[in-house]
C-alpha cells in the first residue's frame, strides 16, 4: 500500500474533481464543469504517467471511468452516461502522453 501512494494521491484528486467539485456549480454552468473535469483529468492522466513507475497506472484510464459511473446518476442524469467514454479517452490519451514525456526525459 505504501508504495502505490503517488497513484492513490492522484485518485483522491480525481475523486474531488467528480464529486466535490460539482457541488458549487450551478445548473447554468454544467459545461463549464465537463470541461474543468475533462481538462483536470487529462492533466491528471499526464502526472501519474510522469511521476509513477508502478505497472499499475495503466489502468488508470478504466479506474476513473468507474469512478464517474456514479457521479453519473448523483449529480447528472442518464444522458451524461456518454463521458464515461470520454473521461476514458481523454485519460487515455493523457496517460499516453505522459509516456512519451517520460521516455523522453529518462533517456
Amino acid at each position: 500500500m505504501k508504495r502505490f501512494w503517488k497513484e492513490i494521491l492522484i485518485l483522491i484528486i480525481q475523486l474531488f474533481l467528480f464529486y466535490i467539485i460539482p457541488l458549487f456549480a450551478g445548473p447554468t454552468d454544467i459545461m463549464g464543469l465537463i470541461f474543468l473535469i475533462i481538462v483536470g483529468t487529462f492533466i491528471l492522466s499526464i502526472i501519474i504517467s510522469t511521476i509513477s513507475k508502478e505497472k499499475v497506472k495503466y489502468f488508470y484510464p478504466l479506474i476513473v471511468a468507474i469512478l464517474f459511473t456514479p457521479s453519473v446518476f448523483i449529480y447528472y442524469n442518464e444522458s451524461a452516461l456518454i463521458h464515461i467514454v470520454w473521461y476514458f479517452v481523454d485519460s487515455l490519451i493523457g496517460l499516453a502522453i505522459g509516456t512519451i514525456i517520460y521516455k523522453l526525459t529518462n533517456k
